[in-house]
């Protein structure tokens, strides 16, 4: 049984105890990895652990599955266990390499980074045939809507979705296009997802603050202290985007150096708002007193150390923000392997509890560990 160490106020608000954290911090990456990977595939088929959103998460080809099946492909990428590259490659083919079902929807061509992904392991076509089909009809007939978020139509949260007209799209859907371009050698697709990624960016990106709106509905909304409202997973959502841009873009992108410097301003922005126990709040300028959160947790601590595994990031300056917050998310993980903390599926900042998990957070603490592990082994 866990035991959870309370000294003083501040950790009783975490809810986790330093002491907790630092006895986790010796166990390595990939075993930590494994052991959350190994609880998540062995309850792929009954959800009931999930206590809201179940549609949501029950489809293979949506954007909560596209998270973790996204972060099981930097696993499998280590040659630990044959069982993860064939796990993946299974769903794969199960669903027949299918996007989600509504054509324009950002989070429903998240899961085409999967496809990208075994099309790159195996050379079958069939891996990219409904993500070529999908895009050319769009880059036939592209949206021309403006980013407003306003009332939604049938199937979607606002009118402006057939654009990426909130935050977590650009994690979602531009590397899909610039990886489509990577395999099929064809640039218009990549030309496509770094006109929009940029395009939303101009919309939602608070150029003082160096952190992104959730989406419009957030410009004038103010928090109990009067702050601005910055949802904690959605800027990790976009930082987390940026990562799988610089991977799928051609090195000599004329794009890259746009991507580098957002980076480096985003980084300096989210560094200074870790709390003592390492994770980020659910609401970045909400202050002290959040429960711990730990998907936003795992997309920042990916960036930052795929940043200075990269040359963006300088690895002083972030070597202890990144040291913090992994020995955080290993706080979370359960004996069994069960990740907690992970705030559910949502728009905005909000509370979450011990027991809570989603498959995204697992995702995103497969890509914080994959990069951790690079930085420990001098990648």
């Amino acid at each position: 049984m866990r035991s959870w160490l309370i000294a003083g106020a501040a950790l009783l608000a975490m809810g986790l105890s330093a002491a907790h954290a630092t006895d986790k911090t010796q166990e390595p990456p990939v075993s930590a990895m494994r052991r959350v990977a190994d609880w998540q595939l062995a309850h792929m088929d009954n959800f009931d652990y999930i206590t809201a959103f179940r549609d949501r998460v029950e489809d293979p080809t949506g954007w909560v599955q596209a998270a973790f099946w996204i972060g099981m492909t930097e696993l499998a990428d280590l040659k630990v266990d044959p069982r993860y590259a064939e796990a993946i490659k299974s769903v794969g083919a199960s669903r027949g390499y299918a996007l989600g079902h509504r054509p324009l929807h950002g989070d429903d061509h998240a899961i085409g980074q999967t496809w990208i992904w075994i099309h790159n392991q195996t050379n079958d076509d069939a891996a990219l045939a409904q993500i070529k089909a999908r895009f050319d009809a769009i880059l036939a007939d592209p949206p021309k809507n403006d980013l407003l978020f306003v009332a939604g139509v049938p199937g979607m949260e606002s009118a402006c979705q057939p654009r990426w007209c909130w935050s977590d799209a650009l994690f979602m859907a531009p590397s899909v296009w610039a990886g489509m371009s990577r395999e099929t050698g064809d640039p218009r697709y990549a030309a496509y997802g770094d006109k929009e990624f940029w395009a939303t960016t101009d919309y939602l990106y608070d150029k003082t603050d160096h952190l992104y709106y959730r989406d419009s509905r957030f410009f004038e909304r103010r928090g109990p202290k009067g702050e601005k409202i910055f949802w904690g997973r959605g800027n990790a959502w976009v930082f987390a985007g940026i990562v799988r841009m610089l991977e799928a873009l051609p090195a000599d992108h004329p794009s890259r150096p746009r991507y580098e410097q957002l980076m480096r301003e985003m980084a300096s922005a989210i560094a200074p708002l870790q709390s003592p126990a390492g994770y980020w709040p659910a609401s970045l300028h909400g202050g002290a007193g959040q429960n711990p959160e730990t998907s936003a947790a795992g997309f920042f601590v990916y960036g930052l150390a795929w940043g200075v595994n990269h040359g963006v990031l300088d690895r002083a300056t972030y070597m202890p923000i990144i040291d913090k917050g992994w020995s955080a998310l290993l706080a979370a993980v359960e004996p069994d392997g069960k990740l907690g903390w992970v705030q559910q599926v949502g728009n905005a900042p909000e509370q979450v509890k011990r027991e809570d998990t989603q498959l995204y957070g697992v995702g995103a603490f497969l890509l914080a560990g994959s990069e951790v592990r690079n930085l420990r082994q001098g990648r």
